[in-house]
C-alpha cells in the first residue's frame, strides 16, 4: 500500500493464513519490521491482539482537522 494502510483496512500483505507474504523482506515497511510484539500486545488469544491494534491505530490516527 504505497500511500500507508487506513486504520481497519486489512493489509494487502496478510495472506489467508494470517501470515506477512513480505515478513524478512527488504520492501516491507519500516513500521512493520518495527512492531515488536510483547505479552501485553498479544494477549491471550488472537482478539486480544486485534483489540490492542485497533486502540493503536485509533491512538495514532491523524486527526480530521490535519487532513
Amino acid at each position: 500500500m504505497p500511500d500507508g494502510k487506513p486504520a481497519g483496512v486489512r493489509c494487502a500483505q496478510l495472506g489467508d493464513d494470517l501470515r506477512c507474504r513480505i515478513f524478512g523482506r527488504p520492501e516491507r515497511p519500516a513500521c512493520c519490521a518495527g512492531l515488536q510484539p510483547q505479552q501485553p500486545m498479544c494477549g491471550a488469544s488472537r482478539d486480544d491482539a486485534l483489540a490492542w491494534l485497533t486502540r493503536l491505530e485509533t491512538a495514532t490516527a491523524p486527526s480530521r482537522d490535519a487532513r
